[in-house]
This record gives structure tokens, C-alpha cells and sequence, in this order.
């Protein structure tokens, strides 16, 4: 095989600075709606962060887990709540102990024509309202919602 056959590169999809921003409000509204205050967290696709906002009141910690969410969501093309079940089988357990692997709701992979394009993640509230509130505010803006 010559180096004049082989692909070198492909292309990398990433999310917009529009689309991260726009993400960010959306959650934020949803997030108004459903009663809490959170911060959230956008990754490119190699799980860089691309746009992050914490609420005034949201506790400092959330900054920090938003970001290890969408990290995860990113990293495995997966919500992180998909991973409570993945880490009971023993031959994936040992994974919980990556210290940026984040089991908890509220973490998506964002998808734009069947690519991943980025990460979302959000925490502030319980777990079901940073999922509720990523789901909705990802279907605000068209993102395919993935099924673990």
C-alpha cells in the first residue's frame, strides 16, 4: 500500500459558536420552566469545551460536572445516564473509575444529521430535570435525541 492510496485525514464535524450559544438559552429557559438553575456545559466533538454558562445561584460544583458530562455524552456518543446501566456489567465497571466518566443524567452527544457534533451537559437540579431540560432544549434547536 502506497501513502497515495490510503485517506489521511477525515473531516471533523464540530458545533457552531451559534448553535453552542443558542443551546446554552435554551437550557437555561427549560431549565427556568422546570424550576432549577444550572450551569451548562457545550464540547466540540473531541469533547473540548466550546461555550459554558453557570447561573448566579447554581452551585459552584455544578460547573464542574456540566462539563464532565458533556465530556462523557461526547466521548461515547452517549447519554451519561445510559451509563448506570453500562457500569453494572463487571467487564465495563472498571470504568467508573476515570475521574471525568460522569454516570449521572443530564449528559447528551449532540447529533446533527446522524453525526456527533459536540457534547451537552447540565447540573443543577436532580438528575431527571438536567435530562429533561437537555432533551428539551436539544429538540428546541433540532438535535436528533439519541436512544441509549
Amino acid at each position: 500500500m502506497t501513502t497515495d492510496t490510503i485517506q489521511k485525514s477525515s473531516p471533523a464535524s464540530s458545533i457552531t459558536q451559534a448553535a453552542a450559544g443558542a443551546l446554552i438559552e435554551a437550557v437555561h429557559s427549560a431549565a427556568a420552566r422546570i424550576g432549577f438553575t444550572a450551569a451548562v456545559a457545550v464540547t466540540d466533538s473531541g469533547g473540548h469545551l466550546k461555550a459554558f454558562d453557570r447561573a448566579d445561584d447554581a452551585p459552584f460544583l455544578t460547573a464542574e460536572i456540566a462539563l464532565d458530562k458533556a465530556w462523557t455524552a461526547a466521548s461515547f456518543r452517549t447519554p451519561t445516564h445510559a451509563w448506570n446501566d453500562y457500569l453494572g456489567n463487571p467487564k465495563i465497571a472498571p470504568l467508573a473509575g476515570h475521574p471525568r466518566l460522569m454516570a449521572v443524567g443530564g449528559g447528551y452527544p449532540t447529533i446533527d444529521e446522524g453525526r456527533c457534533v459536540g457534547g451537552l451537559g447540565i447540573s443543577g437540579g436532580s438528575y431527571e430535570q438536567d435530562q429533561q431540560a437537555a432533551e428539551e432544549a436539544l429538540a428546541a434547536l433540532g438535535f436528533e435525541l439519541p436512544v441509549p
